[in-house]
Parts: C-alpha cells; sequence; structure tokens
C-alpha cells in the first residue's frame, strides 16, 4: 500500500463533519497558532496544502500568502472549505499526495497532518516531487501528530526524521512537545536566520 485509500477518508468524514475536532478542539487551536509562529517569513508568494481538509489551517495560510492552492480528496469537504474560505485567494483541487503534482514552483509547501498516511516508500517519491517544485526560496513545514496510530503507515516522528535525512535541506525551526511536531525545513547547505534576514546581527 503506497498510501491510506481514499474511502478510509470518505468514511470518516460521513461518520462526522468534522472527524478531528478541527473546529472546536483547543489542541487543534493552539496547534494552529504554532504552526503560523514557526514560519520564517510573514508573507509568502504561493502556498501549496495537501490534506486541506475542511479549511482551517487554510484560512490561517491565506493571511499570511498571495495565493494557497489546497487540495483534498473527499469532495464534500473540499465544498465546506470553498465555503469557509468565500473570497480568498485560494484554489482548491481534488487532489493526494502520490498523486503527480501541479505545474509550477511554490516557496511555501505545508505538510500539515497527512505524510505519515504515505508508506516510507511512497514518501520518498513524494520528497523527490516536493523538491522539484519548491522555489529556491520555499520552505516546508511539516506537522504531525507524535502518537502511533495503528492505521497509518509510517508515524509523524518517522516523518519528519525522513526530511531531516534528505540531503539539500535544512532545520530552519523546531516545536516538539509530546504531541505534536513543527518543523520548518529550507534548501541548504545554509540558510539565513530570521534576526539574520532581519538584519538583526550586524
Amino acid at each position: 500500500m503506497n498510501r491510506m485509500p481514499d474511502d478510509y477518508f470518505a468514511d470518516m468524514y460521513s461518520q462526522a463533519p468534522d472527524p478531528w475536532g478541527f473546529d472546536e478542539r483547543w489542541y487543534e487551536e493552539r496547534k494552529r497558532a504554532l504552526t503560523a509562529a514557526v514560519l520564517p517569513r510573514r508573507r509568502f508568494r504561493s502556498a501549496f496544502e495537501p490534506g486541506c481538509s475542511i479549511g482551517n489551517l487554510t484560512e490561517v495560510l491565506a493571511t499570511r500568502c498571495d495565493h494557497v492552492l489546497a487540495t483534498d480528496i473527499v469532495d464534500d469537504v473540499l465544498e465546506r472549505a470553498r465555503a469557509r474560505l468565500d473570497g480568498a485567494d485560494v484554489t482548491f483541487r481534488r487532489w493526494a499526495l502520490g498523486d503527480p503534482w501541479p505545474t509550477g514552483s511554490f516557496d511555501l509547501v505545508v505538510l500539515s497532518e497527512v505524510a505519515y498516511y504515505l508508506s516510507p516508500q511512497a514518501l520518498d517519491r513524494t520528497l523527490d516531487d516536493l523538491g522539484e517544485h519548491l522555489a529556491t526560496d520555499g520552505v516546508i513545514l511539516a506537522v504531525h501528530w507524535r502518537h502511533a496510530v495503528a492505521d497509518y503507515p509510517q508515524t509523524g516522528d518517522a516523518v519528519h526524521a525522513a526530511l531531516a535525512a534528505r540531503t539539500g535541506l535544512v532545520r530552519t525551526a523546531r516545536y516538539a512537545d509530546p504531541d505534536v511536531l513543527i518543523e520548518t525545513f529550507e534548501p541548504g547547505p545554509e540558510t539565513a536566520s530570521v534576526a539574520a534576514r532581519e538584519g538583526l546581527l550586524g
């Protein structure tokens, strides 16, 4: 199995409109705030967010990006996300990790609670594709639940370890607690810190 089957997610949403509690849980609200805070720049040109679900994080990204391409594999969910982001500069598309990548390049790619749905081999191929579509000044933002889930092909920590092992990427920020791991990676071998970019280091 290269990735979790599409029916798995369709099933989840058929049982509950918000199966992970994105709209209601303080855990999710806090995680979105932490995710936004870790971003190394105030503004991005073009962001790609696979697995946008009902658009909670997309809503945050839209305030920081000139344009966001957000995708999911459940049509009803995409419609709900469109309604949430009505009027924002966001394009929604049916797409899943493992499919051929959209054309163009992105200076922000957000892997939030999605990459552990891929097998290690499929993740490796996906990261190859990502590298081809990441702008030279691009940022990969990875956010994943750290506890093992029996259904998932791998853990969030394994996903982040795979990112950290990629040649040509440098980890530039990290937040970790027992539940969630949030990291940014940028093309290396060296990347200026936020303070350096702001001219604070002299």
